[in-house]
């Protein structure tokens, strides 16, 4: 719609430019076919209806015409009319120049606001007057009421409603201190069902293949809960919490001894997987990746398999919330642009290369 009026007043003026090689007589034709067609047009329509931009562009054209030779040209509107547009226009000009500025004080500039969002998410307790504190011993000058407003128009509501921790923030908060427990089966050619006990530490994906068996007794549960506390022990590993679902093979020993080595167990929700997702994620890439492309025989087998996939899960796969490294092996440095040219990458397989991986020829 803005365009739209430097479009009009171009296009009068190549309309203007056109008239200028036009004799006299020529224009008066013109103009006197041009009001037969008006006259024609008015007979049809009764009220022709005019956008602003019309307006402005016809008042700008008439208004310095005397008033008799105005009142003589056969227009879809009255002189007054024009004139009246014409005085809007001049006192809309005036408004606009008089006008002062916004009252009250300035809004508040975007970097601040975006800090006050970013406090208040990062640490869900903190009411206003806590933000606002912490601003002012980051040497930004705000009243407590500015903070107050903007977490009102985002709609943040008080720190008391805010305070409860969730599900999320307390495995973050937590991931350092966070093993995770779930059991999987798997069959072998001759239809028995194995089944596996694993653990993956949130931190750094490190994955424990705790053992395989046909008969998951709760005596053969608790010795695997003592391996793992004293591999824990071994590595130095400050484990706190271990999360587990609701599986009637977990017996009360298994939660007994890792009481006793100060490891908290916390059980999933009923029917809810996604408490324990970092563990269901491995299941799976351990089932796509290596179970599902291997017949297994026995549980000798089995085991062989896992270990081998334990090894190449923590030494080689890359992770993604790792930023690409593994487990127990960090990024090596960028190779400089010389070595590019000429790659010699060798391949080694595992499992008769159902896992491959690749490095630099030594």
């Amino acid at each position: 719609m803005l365009l739209r009026l430097p479009y009009l007043a171009l296009s009068t003026a190549f309309s203007l430019i056109r008239l200028l090689p036009m004799s006299d007589r020529a224009k008066d034709l013109e103009i006197l076919a041009l009001r037969h067609q008006l006259a024609v047009l008015q007979r049809q329509v009764d009220k022709p209806q005019l956008t602003w931009l019309d307006r402005a562009l016809l008042a700008a054209l008439l208004h310095r015409l005397p008033r008799v030779q105005l009142r003589q040209l056969h227009l879809i509107v009255s002189p007054d009319t024009v004139l009246r547009w014409h005085r809007d226009l001049q006192r809309r000009r005036h408004a606009k120049a008089s006008r002062p500025k916004r009252p009250g004080r300035p809004r508040t500039i975007r970097s601040v606001r975006a800090l006050v969002l970013r406090l208040v998410q990062e640490n869900p307790g903190w009411g206003y007057r806590r933000v606002h504190g912490e601003l002012a011993a980051l040497g930004i000058k705000v009243t407590a009421s500015t903070v107050w407003s903007i977490l009102k128009e985002h709609g943040i509501p008080p720190a008391p409603d805010r305070e409860h921790t969730t599900w999320a923030a307390f495995l973050r908060s937590q991931a350092e201190a966070i093993l995770a427990a779930d059991f999987f089966e798997t069959k072998t050619l001759s239809g028995a069902t194995l089944t596996v006990l694993a653990v993956i530490e949130h931190a750094t994906r490190r994955v424990r293949i705790l053992g395989a068996t046909a008969h998951p007794t709760a005596d053969w549960v608790t010795q695997v809960a003592r391996n793992l506390a004293m591999d824990v022990q071994d590595t130095g590993a400050k484990i706190k919490y271990l999360i587990r679902d609701r599986d009637v093979r977990y017996p009360a020993g298994f939660d007994a001894v890792l009481a006793d080595e100060g490891i908290e167990v916390v059980r999933t929700g009923v029917r809810m997987p996604r408490m324990n997702a970092i563990m269901e994620r491995w299941i799976r890439s351990c089932r796509t990746e290596l179970l599902d492309r291997t017949l297994i025989w026995n549980q000798t087998q089995l085991l062989h398999a896992l270990h081998e996939y334990e090894t190449f899960f923590n030494q080689h796969r890359p992770h993604r919330t790792l930023a690409a490294a593994a487990p127990l092996r960090p990024l090596p440095e960028p190779l400089e642009s010389d070595r590019l040219v000429h790659l010699d990458v060798r391949r080694r397989d595992r499992l008769g290369g159902i896992l491959r991986e690749y490095q630099h020829a030594a």
